[in-house]
């Protein structure tokens, strides 16, 4: 990552649908089980929506039952950041992109080995690009 990209809120709205909006520049949440990459198992990488950044790799995806996609690791340590959250009432680790600084969803400790994390990531803020 060379750069950080930066751009108005006009011009997220251009560029993104509503729903994808709401998630990556308002810290939304789509409603379980009803993203595209839920139950997606092709081979290849999922990209921020925002920037094309690659986060997460097929290989790392695995089916946690929790209705969004989830990986134990990210392609490279460090393109997506971590920053606690407190919002509705709960203490998570929230996960953005750090190219663009998209939310992406949040990371818990309940993942399998070896990392033992699950990140737990809305469909919406994701772009794939097949193997």
């Amino acid at each position: 990552m060379a750069f950080k990209l930066e751009k108005s809120e006009s011009q997220w709205r251009e560029q993104l649908d509503d729903e994808q909006y709401r998630v990556t520049r308002q810290a939304g949440t789509e409603p379980p089980f009803s993203g595209k990459y839920a139950q997606h198992d092709d081979s290849g990488v999922y990209l921020c929506i925002c920037c094309q950044q690659e986060l997460f790799s097929s290989d790392s995806k695995f089916d946690s039952g929790c209705g969004w996609p989830s990986f134990s690791s990210q392609t490279e340590h460090g393109v997506a950041t971590h920053h606690v959250d407190h919002s509705h009432g709960m203490d998570r680790t929230e996960v953005r992109c750090k190219q663009c600084d998209a939310h992406l969803g949040h990371v818990f400790d309940d993942g399998p080995a070896p990392t033992g994390l699950r990140y737990c990531i809305n469909s919406v803020s994701l772009d794939f690009s097949k193997k």
